[in-house]
């Protein structure tokens, strides 16, 4: 599943058709298609892991679910969720979910949680994470009301980052470790940015899919761990687990 950073390259690459107009549209998509014949692009957004495609009191969001694609002035040999032809190239949109939604996106997205934002919030996501009672923290990371735009990898990482077990109940962790976490969360994520837009995303993790700890030379654990029962990799000896009154559950 692209994660925050990867939807904001997406975006940028996505520049060369922003205020031009849709010639022709097809696809499988359920969305009432041909709505977007002969409209102008007003703008390429994105909001966490969603694309947004800004048009005239209406948009569309483009969630890439876990395996979703686009390719951009080229095809795959499949049909595509949808296409659309510009005289300058097209967009190709594959095993994704697409809405069309009425209304412009500033009365329904709100950037001061989006990790990739200017807005971004610091403070109001601690305020969040506070009263949200006990919760492990490999699943605040992952909710998108708090940290938009972060997915597995980010999680894994952040968590490596500042040596906390995945399994740790947030409420357990101390002021300054919290703040930690919500900073190292917005600045992996523009690391991540940094590193996929030259190619060296995998070059640089640390925890995620490795063997290894590099800190502690032993054997990475993995599980499939939270609400969501996502991969986690994590060392059980440099990562603390955090534990309160009431015990985290899986």
């Amino acid at each position: 599943m692209p994660e925050g950073p990867s939807i904001v390259i997406l975006k940028e690459d996505l520049q060369a058709f922003s205020k031009k107009k849709i010639i022709a549209v097809s696809g499988n998509s359920k969305i009432e298609i041909n709505r977007l014949v002969n409209k102008k692009v007003n703008a390429f957004g994105s909001w966490g892991k969603h694309l947004l495609i800004c048009f005239d009191n209406f948009y569309l969001r483009i969630h890439m679910l876990m395996w979703g694609t686009c390719r951009i002035n080229e095809r795959k040999p499949v049909p595509p969720r949808l296409q659309m032809l510009f005289k300058n190239g097209e967009v190709n949109f594959y095993s994704c979910s697409i809405r069309l939604i009425e209304g412009a996106v500033e009365e329904f997205y709100d950037w001061e949680t989006d990790v990739m934002s200017d807005q971004w919030n610091p403070k109001r996501a601690l305020k969040t994470i506070r009263a949200l009672g006990h919760a492990s923290v490999c699943d605040v990371l992952l909710n998108q009301d708090i940290f938009s735009g972060v997915g597995n990898i980010i999680k894994n990482e952040v968590l490596f980052r500042i040596r906390v077990h995945p399994l740790s109940d947030v409420q357990a962790l101390s002021p300054a470790k919290l703040r930690q976490l919500v900073t190292e969360a917005r600045n992996y994520s523009h690391d991540f940015y940094k590193w996929k837009k030259i190619y060296e995303l995998k070059k640089h993790w640390l925890i995620y899919k490795k063997s290894i700890c590099p800190r502690c030379k032993i054997k990475v654990h993995r599980e499939y761990l939270g609400k969501t029962e996502r991969l986690t990799c994590f060392c059980t000896n440099c990562q603390r687990l955090y534990k309160s009154t009431r015990s985290s559950k899986r």
